[in-house]
């Protein structure tokens, strides 16, 4: 191919939630600790989020464009390579660059370091993407308003040479990639535990990125985890 395989793998309870109070309960551990572990036997040199997940968990709060020194309107480069050869990559979905970052690596506990790629559209402001650049940080332009996800994958492959990506959320990024057909195996670690909270993050959301369309999956494998967790691994048809 020429783009890196993509593997959506997730947690998720009963009610289909991905996020929630439900990870506070002991039946959820086994779970958690068998997700750790995956992302080592799948190996994949970077890892996809979404704008919501990466400023929960990754960046360092919003940048204001009125805080940004003013730049020419001259268009960017479409690719900008901060680090060349990174072993792990972040690669974040933030289509018109919001996001403040304290450098051009995370580093999370109990995952290496992670060299940042941002995902941006050409709504992203020259200031911005000056910004980035300026403390080293890569980016991707992929896509005029919204992001063209296998625009994305061919130059992740091209530029930085990512063979395997995984997709780790929130849901509305894991549809928008399933429903442009960009899943190749669907990897989900289903937990014995559920809280029904309607505000909680699905599995899979359309939102305003792509369209509501059904799409099915064959099975490929399950295995029983530990008080009564499951691991499913699908095929997007």
């Amino acid at each position: 191919m020429d783009r890196p395989k993509v593997i959506c793998h997730m947690l998720m309870s009963l009610d289909g939630k991905i996020d929630g109070r439900y990870f506070s309960l002991p039946e959820t551990g086994p779970g958690l600790r068998k997700y750790g572990e995956l992302r080592a036997f799948y190996g994949c040199p970077a890892t996809i989020y979404g704008i919501t997940t990466a400023a929960e968990g990754y960046a360092d709060g919003t940048v204001f464009v009125s805080d940004l020194p003013e730049m020419s309107a001259e268009a960017p480069e479409p690719v900008y390579v901060g680090e060349s050869g990174a072993e792990n990559y972040i690669i974040v979905m933030d289509p018109e660059g919001t996001l403040k970052w304290s450098g051009p690596a995370v580093e999370k506990k109990g995952r290496p370091k992670a060299h940042v790629i941002e995902a941006l559209t050409e709504r992203a402001p020259v200031s911005y993407i000056a910004y980035l650049q300026s403390l080293g940080i890569s980016y991707i332009i992929a896509g005029e308003k919204q992001i063209d996800c296998e625009l994305l994958l061919r130059k992740l492959k091209e530029h930085f040479g990512i063979d395997s990506v995984l997709l780790a959320g929130g849901g509305i990024t894991n549809w928008t990639f399933a429903a442009q057909g960009l899943i190749d195996e669907l990897s989900i670690v289903l937990v014995p535990t559920a809280d029904g909270d309607i505000g909680a993050a699905s599995l899979f959301e359309a939102g305003d990125l792509a369209p509501v369309i059904p799409k099915a999956f064959t099975l490929k494998a399950v295995e029983v985890i530990e008080n009564d967790t499951l691991w499913l691994r699908y095929i997007l048809k």
